[in-house]
């Protein structure tokens, strides 16, 4: 399929409500004039031992120093350093806005950072809410917490109402500073993600038989991998990817094996055509 017809694909499954958005941190790098917070692991794990001594073979690894800081330094100082690393509002993007800008309902948009682009994106949506991992440390029996657009905490039965659900598996910064991180934070939610427990189940049922669409991911290392092929558990047979570059042979084996096409583009060129294929004539006006 060439990529004309690919994108005509793609915008054709996005108005008729077909598929999940899944960012990841490199939506950042569309940020005009670059992120004021961290847009990637690598950058992230080097604020945060910048702040607090780590010892220097877990100095690169962002799950370990996170729970080197927690062992020695507690809870609270993690916390503070990633409210710090996150505290500056991010901007939307284009592809922030133009996702915000999508008619149809219900949609799910999954965000897997701890950046505010997204909700921003969102306030100029009526009936919205977010759902957010939150961690075992903090709310121990607790998989997940939900918001309304006004950052007040909403009961689960609410998210049946919204017609937008931004869902944040490893939490955000805003509105209540939920941060998974740690390797205590994953392992208490891989050690449950297989039989879904901590997936929330309006998530699960939003889900069902959609198609994924990711920006900004990577599938290099094994959690990356497995929070994305859980999140998507259930969902159709057929995704993309917007990756340019070389792949790992990890990545490429994951892609094989989850059935998502790879699409060889630079984010931002791909979101200028998308949004350029959206406002054709023929797609001005889109059911609700």
């Amino acid at each position: 399929m060439d990529t004309d017809a690919l994108l005509n694909e793609i915008t054709t499954y996005l108005e008729e409500g077909g598929i999940v958005p899944y960012l990841g941190p490199g939506v950042l790098d569309l940020v005009p004039g670059g992120s004021p917070v961290p847009k990637s692991p690598e950058e992230l794990v080097q604020r945060l031992v910048a702040k607090s001594s780590v010892p220097f073979k877990i100095r690169g690894n962002l799950t370990a120093a996170a729970q080197y800081v927690e062992n020695f330094k507690h809870r609270k100082t993690l916390v503070g350093i990633m409210s710090e690393a996150f505290a500056p509002s991010v901007p939307p993007t284009a592809l922030h806005q133009y996702l915000a800008g999508i008619v149809r309902k219900p949609l799910l948009i999954v965000d897997a950072w701890y950046d505010n682009a997204m909700e921003t994106a969102l306030q100029s949506r009526n009936l919205w809410g977010q759902v957010q991992g939150v961690s075992q440390s903090e709310h121990f029996g607790t998989w997940a917490h939900y918001f309304r657009p006004n950052g007040m905490q909403a009961d689960p039965f609410e998210a049946d109402t919204w017609d937008t659900l931004l869902y944040k598996p490893m939490g955000s910064i805003s509105p209540a500073k939920n941060f998974l991180v740690s390797d205590t934070d994953f392992v208490e939610v891989l050690t449950e993600i297989d039989i879904q427990t901590p997936i929330p189940e309006i998530v699960q049922q939003l889900r069902t038989g959609q198609h994924f669409l990711f920006f900004g991911c990577r599938f290099r290392n094994q959690l990356e991998r497995t929070f994305a092929r859980q999140v998507m558990k259930r969902s159709s047979d057929k995704h993309w990817a917007v990756l340019p570059g070389e792949l790992t042979k990890n990545e490429a084996r994951f892609l094989q094996e989850q059935n998502i096409t790879r699409i060889d583009m630079s984010l931002e060129e791909f979101i200028q055509r998308l949004a350029g294929e959206a406002e054709k004539p023929e797609r001005l006006v889109v059911a609700v």
